[in-house]
């Protein structure tokens, strides 16, 4: 968080889903998860000044973008009686997998904690990203989004991320899950190294990796084209299509998001995003 000529600045980092157990099915529809979830050191921007509430959209994917009243940012702000004008950098793809839009609701709500407001109680109403992306620290998630515990900070990975251009609609890949009740994460122990957490995450799924799979097949493309270049570890984050691959170093990361960088495609080598309790 920074203050310069006047404006809240705020990250929005990119949330990866390192593994995603659905685990049930509420009466009312939403699903049960169990996540081990951290940011990666690239996202989303935003910054308020204070004045009539307003958004403003800059940035590489900004056309994905709509400022009408349904826009998270907007929500987010009226949920706790914010006014600002919000401007937002839309660095990430849209509807991707990566929390884009709840990383950017939660930054705005921190941006208006910083500017005297209280943040607002169940922030899960915005979206089961929401109270994960607030902390922006690595955490197991669980319930419908609301049970966030922190997690100590996790080794240095060296990642790539890429998204082949396309959206993948997140209830669409729900509604296409198998099955709604399958085990919960393993025990997530204190990772020394990256290969002891690359060890464990072998041992869980993303469970929406599947069905998404199935809705749009350029996800498994994606992850053999990762592996292909050499990632240890690969795995679509979310809902998709974002995928995200694990790699040894920061210049073969580098090599391979060169590599991957094909048209319509979205591939950037980054690594964690440092942990906000660590600073």
């Amino acid at each position: 968080m920074s203050l310069a000529d006047g404006a809240w600045i705020e990250p929005a980092p990119a949330k990866l889903n390192l593994a995603l157990h659905v685990t049930g099915r509420r009466a009312d529809g939403y699903h049960l998860l169990d996540s081990l979830v951290a940011f990666a050191a690239v996202g989303d921007e935003v910054a308020l000044t204070p004045g009539p509430l307003a958004l403003q959209i800059d940035g590489p994917f900004a056309a994905g973008l709509g400022t009408d009243e349904d826009n998270l940012c907007l929500r987010a702000a009226r949920m706790v009686g914010g006014q600002a004008r919000i401007r937002l950098t839309k660095n990430l793809p849209v509807a991707s997998g990566i929390g884009g839009g709840s990383a950017d609701a939660a930054a705005v709500l921190r941006a208006l904690k910083r500017m005297g407001l209280e943040l607002p109680p169940a922030p899960e109403r915005l979206g089961a990203d929401v109270p994960v992306c607030l902390a922006s620290r690595p955490a197991r998630m669980e319930g419908v989004g609301e049970i966030v515990t922190p997690l100590p900070p996790l080794p240095r990975l060296h990642l790539v991320l890429v998204n082949p251009g396309i959206a993948v609609a997140t209830p669409r890949v729900f509604a296409a899950l198998a099955r709604k009740d399958n085990p919960p994460l393993p025990p997530v122990p204190r990772f020394a190294r990256a290969s002891d957490l690359t060890a464990w995450l072998a041992q869980t799924r993303n469970d929406l990796e599947a069905p998404a799979i199935a809705l749009a097949p350029q996800v498994r493309e994606v992850l053999d084209a990762l592996q292909a270049q050499g990632a240890g570890f690969a795995r679509m984050s979310g809902s998709g299509a974002t995928c995200f691959g694990i790699f040894a170093t920061a210049g073969a990361a580098a090599e391979a998001a060169a590599a991957l960088g094909r048209p319509g495609w979205w591939a950037v080598a980054s690594e964690l995003a440092p942990d906000p309790a660590a600073r």
